[in-house]
């Protein structure tokens, strides 16, 4: 035997090497091909979009394998999409939903998968700090509009821990108790309580509570708006009027839906201010 023959004998060959995932070029860009022996879990941590988003639209992909890829918050948008198009994982819960925080997935991907998002997910996406304000937004309202068909726990639960504009939504609801957690909702602003004065209906429970508590009713704009509900009660009402600047009660007497006798009432405040000060 030769030496060029031993040194060839004594080589090892080297351990054989996966397949890489084949590439077909198309006019939008590379799309990779995965072979059927191809290690999903592997290439979930892959940083190539395109071999990413072949993942993502591999029908072999397992929900947790999904999962992982959705916990990280550099996946492009076009892997994002095709998660969501990957029909049996479209249809997980926990997929769904973590698609829909994911702040890179698409508008026109996470917006319409809010519909089907079940109600305290809803909340939860209008609470995670991560998600953009306009899906925020959206999930906001497909709960607001729900509220008809939810039931007395749940609207409790969602006046406690909701969003601002959730518990918004709440201020007028039938139930006092669910109307008094709304009030104490840890995102509830004097914005939302003014508005929710100024409805045409349904503030029957609302103005009573708002002009007794102990944090809304010290507030100016709370304050004129209870002036101007027919519901809050006289006595509180002539009470308000006496810590009130005058073009305020004035406005009030102008735009206020008042009870003719709410009206006088606070007319003689005034005229007891003005001659209080001649």
């Amino acid at each position: 035997m030769n030496e060029g023959t031993e040194e060839r004998d004594g080589l090892q060959e080297a351990p054989e090497q996966p397949e890489p995932p084949r590439v077909r070029n198309g006019s939008t860009g590379r799309k990779i091909t995965l072979p059927a022996d191809a290690d999903l879990e592997r290439l979930v941590h892959e940083t190539s979009p395109e071999i990413l988003t072949a993942v993502a639209a591999d029908p072999r992909l397992s929900e947790d394998l999904a999962l992982a890829m959705l916990n990280r918050r550099d996946l492009p948008r076009e892997t994002l999409e095709a998660l969501s198009k990957n029909a049996r994982l479209a249809k997980l819960r926990k997929v769904r939903m973590a698609l829909v925080t994911h702040p890179r997935t698409p508008r026109h991907v996470s917006v319409p998968a809010i519909r089907s998002i079940y109600t305290f997910e809803l909340m939860q996406v209008a609470l995670l700090p991560a998600v953009p304000p306009d899906v925020k937004r959206a999930a906001e309202e497909v709960l607001i509009g729900r509220m008809a068909t939810i039931g007395s726990g749940e609207r409790l639960t969602l006046a406690r821990q909701g969003s601002g504009r959730i518990a918004a939504a709440l201020l007028l609801d039938k139930e006092e108790r669910v109307m008094q957690a709304a009030l104490s909702n840890p995102h509830m602003t004097e914005v939302w309580i003014v508005r929710a004065l100024k409805a045409e209906t349904g503030t029957e429970l609302l103005s009573p509570a708002v002009s007794r508590h102990q944090k809304w009713s010290f507030q100016n704009e709370v304050k004129a708006a209870l002036l101007g509900n027919k519901h809050t009660p006289e006595s509180r009402m002539i009470q308000l009027a006496g810590e009130l600047p005058v073009n305020l009660i004035k406005d009030v007497l102008r735009n206020g839906r008042l009870s003719a006798q709410a009206r006088n009432s606070l007319t003689a405040v005034l005229e007891k201010r003005a001659a209080a000060r001649a």
